[in-house]
């Protein structure tokens, strides 16, 4: 049972972080002009996207 709790937290924990990365590598993808036409803060995206996957 334990262990079960233990693996399941650790998929858990791996698919955040997986989703995490996918998310950061988009929006490091986006050029500064990518940006400016979207009217977006990098920083500010950066930090949804933690608030999103982390709570």
């Amino acid at each position: 049972m334990i262990l079960d709790n233990l693996m399941s937290r650790a998929r858990t924990s791996i698919a955040k972080r997986r989703q995490y990365n996918r998310l950061i590598a988009e929006i490091d993808s986006f050029s500064s002009r990518d940006l400016a036409d979207m009217r977006a803060d990098r920083s500010e995206m950066l930090y949804q996207v933690h608030k999103q996957i982390y709570g």
